[in-house]
């Protein structure tokens, strides 16, 4: 897979990424939005610290009468939603209501890893929820919360939306609590460009950031039509296009996610190095580090070298092919392993020291995995 055009954000931390789905960059904000950078690793966890609100911030004063009105029938179905994962971190992300009985629509990503979920409402009312289904894949959860009485709920969209028309979405970024952004409508069925986000996205003008993933996407008749993903920014950080996954009603995901359905990609348990990624030679996608307990442990497969002061003192395992496909870099390599099922024994082609070697090992589940944060 080609790496994508747009310039390496400068926040870029030099070890991260890790292959199965979910890496988290130091330093982004709160929430979970994936940002597209240009690096063949993944940037959709929303484990970086929540910021406070900032003082006298209300993007909604700027809005058009049209849009505050639309903005005011959205918000009270939207929510904020917090959590804290197995390895203790915290994330803020944002989803929204599509039943009155308290089901929320979010990105799969801002719930990853969570150990407690909970949902705080525009009414400041907070409240536990679960999940009932996830599809990794496409980016996409639901959840579901114990509400006392009806909640206001978005309806879904019937039709595919169309290219230039007017979208609104309502998150959590920059500090705020359920606030507005606008845009249009740019492209319907947009390619990630990248193995690890979803593909056949809404493309949007819409200025999203971290801790707007998993709010809703609306249309001027204040249907939803999509679940903000991931961004693409500039090196300065500034959002050139948002992504958000599509939904309609009566769709079959949707009608998986409420069956309870969990669909998990395969992984094999490690980390990337950014610095290096396919610049060794030959090039190939370097191991950071390897977690625990997991496939790539097991196999022998070691990460960044380091002495005791933690001076690195050498790279980690080089992986070349996976099932006997070459792979020139972290991108290709996630890409391989994702055309596996759970369950799949891989042959991985790696190098150290300039030795090459095979190493087999079985594929399972990320959700099973626990990444250092």
């Amino acid at each position: 897979m080609s790496r994508s055009p747009w310039p390496v954000v400068l926040l870029l931390a030099a070890l991260a990424a890790y292959l199965s789905p979910h890496w988290t960059p130091g330093g982004l904000g709160a929430g979970g939005l994936g940002l597209d950078t240009g690096s063949s690793s993944d940037h959709r966890s929303p484990r970086a610290p929540v910021p406070a609100p900032l003082p006298g911030s209300d993007p909604a004063a700027s809005l058009t009468p049209a849009s505050r009105a639309l903005f005011d029938q959205v918000r009270p179905a939207s929510v904020q939603i917090e959590q804290l994962s197995r390895g203790g971190a915290g994330g803020l992300g944002s989803g929204f209501f599509i039943s009155a009985q308290g089901l929320v629509l979010t990105a799969y990503h801002v719930v990853d890893g969570a150990r407690v979920i909970r949902v705080r409402t525009a009414g400041d009312q907070t409240y536990p929820a679960k999940v009932v289904g996830f599809d990794n894949a496409a980016d996409v959860a639901l959840l579901q919360i114990q509400a006392r009485a009806a909640v206001p709920f978005l309806t879904l969209a019937p039709l595919t939306p169309r290219v230039g028309e007017r979208v609104l979405a309502v998150g959590n970024s920059r500090g705020d609590f359920l606030q507005a952004r606008r845009g249009l409508l740019l492209a319907l069925n947009a390619e990630a460009g990248r193995s690890d986000f979803p593909e056949g996205t809404l493309e949007m003008s819409a200025p999203l950031a971290p801790g707007d993933s998993g709010g809703p996407i609306v249309n001027a008749a204040g249907q939803a039509i999509g679940v903000v993903s991931y961004v693409r920014v500039d090196d300065q950080g500034n959002t050139l296009t948002s992504y958000a996954v599509p939904v309609t009603a009566g769709e079959t995901l949707i009608t998986q996610l409420k069956a309870g359905v969990r669909r998990d990609v395969p992984a094999i348990g490690l980390t990337f190095d950014n610095a290096h990624d396919g610049q060794t030679t030959p090039p190939g996608a370097v191991i950071s580090s390897v977690v625990g307990g997991g496939p790539a442990d097991q196999a022998g497969l070691r990460g960044v070298q380091s002495d005791a002061s933690g001076a690195v003192t050498g790279l980690g395992d080089i992986i070349l092919s996976v099932g006997g496909t070459r792979t020139r870099s972290s991108d290709e390599a996630i890409a391989e392993i994702r055309r596996h099922q759970i369950g799949q024994t891989v042959t991985l082609g790696v190098i150290r020291a300039g030795v090459r070697r095979d190493v087999n090992m079985k594929l399972v589940a990320r959700g099973s995995l626990v990444f250092s944060r």
